[in-house]
């Protein structure tokens, strides 16, 4: 059985991206006069400069949140060096196979001294706590009246990254991961997390609230938001982006973040709109990402003549 499932999986992947493909085809379709209605309204592109400069103040903070897992680690680490090496690897998730910026972040790391193993591990418990921060959130804006099933689900998520119980996933993570890399051996990753990571989760909270709100800014240059939606934006968003992250498919979650945003927010707001805002913010995601990578080099350039001096 093992064996059947990892020879579809490919193919499981490609399914997923067509049939996310298929349904954002069909909502362009039925709602493409409402999208090409959309017009920005006298503050639209300040909000969207806005939205370009909080995700990519999101990314930066990200990799401050890597810092921080490398230091509970024991690691000789800065903050310069984990923000740059971050940044600069980000962009590689576009790439097939969804592993070339943990890889690039392993082989920076390595060459910096780094344990491989703590290495190793930092890159894979990082996304882990990026798709615990987004359930929270997501659970903790949902307007349900069932509070037990609420508060029974959010102690799942604390408990299930206990080290005791997230030692065991992050080891096959990091098997399943390094698979497709061929610059690293598995046998070497035999690390293990001595405490709960309270730093770093609370790092990757502020993480998706940041995301989130580049994509509030983003539904802003498009319509007016009452105010009582917002926490049911930022819930959807978390869940949407949650499921782009987790759910194998294209690189970077493209198509599987914006079908399920869609299907979420569409019948609170028009179409057109959450048709125009998704394909907005993954225009300013990939140029905050962009951005990242090519002030991380500038960086790294000013800091190597920094230190020649």
């Amino acid at each position: 059985m093992p064996q059947i499932i990892f020879r579809l999986k490919p193919y499981l992947r490609w399914l997923i991206l067509g049939a996310t493909l298929f349904f954002l085809i069909q909502a362009l379709k039925s709602h493409w006069q409402e999208v090409l209605a959309i017009r920005f309204h006298s503050q639209g592109w300040l909000y969207l400069s806005l939205a370009l400069i909080v995700t990519l103040i999101a990314h930066t903070w990200c990799g401050w949140v890597w810092f921080s897992i490398l230091k509970e680690f024991q690691q000789p680490v800065s903050i310069p060096w984990a923000i740059i090496v971050f940044l600069k690897t980000n962009i590689a998730k576009y790439l097939p196979g969804n592993v070339w910026h943990f890889s690039g972040r392993i082989l920076a790391a390595t060459a910096a001294n780094i344990s491989f193993a703590a290495a190793t591990v930092s890159v894979v418990l990082e996304p882990l706590l990026m798709a615990a921060a987004a359930l929270l959130i997501a659970l903790l804006t949902v307007n349900s009246e069932n509070w037990f099933l609420q508060l029974a689900s959010l102690t799942v998520i604390f408990a299930a990254i206990h080290p005791r119980l997230l030692n065991p996933v992050i080891k096959k993570v990091s098997r399943l991961k390094l698979k497709k890399t061929p610059t690293v051996d598995e046998k070497k990753t035999d690390f293990r997390i001595e405490k709960y990571p309270v730093r770093p989760l609370i790092g990757e909270l502020i993480f998706v609230c940041l995301r989130g709100a580049g994509f509030l800014l983003t539904v802003l240059a498009l319509t007016t938001i009452n105010p009582s939606k917002i926490f049911l934006l930022l819930g959807a968003f978390s869940l949407a982006w949650l499921l782009g992250l987790v759910v194998p498919g294209a690189p970077g979650g493209i198509g599987v973040f914006e079908a399920t945003a869609l299907a979420l927010l569409q019948e609170e707001f028009a179409s057109g709109t959450i048709l125009g805002a998704v394909a907005l913010y993954r225009l300013i995601s990939i140029l905050a990402e962009a951005s990242g990578a090519g002030l991380a080099w500038f960086g790294e350039m000013y800091l190597l003549k920094q230190h020649k001096k």
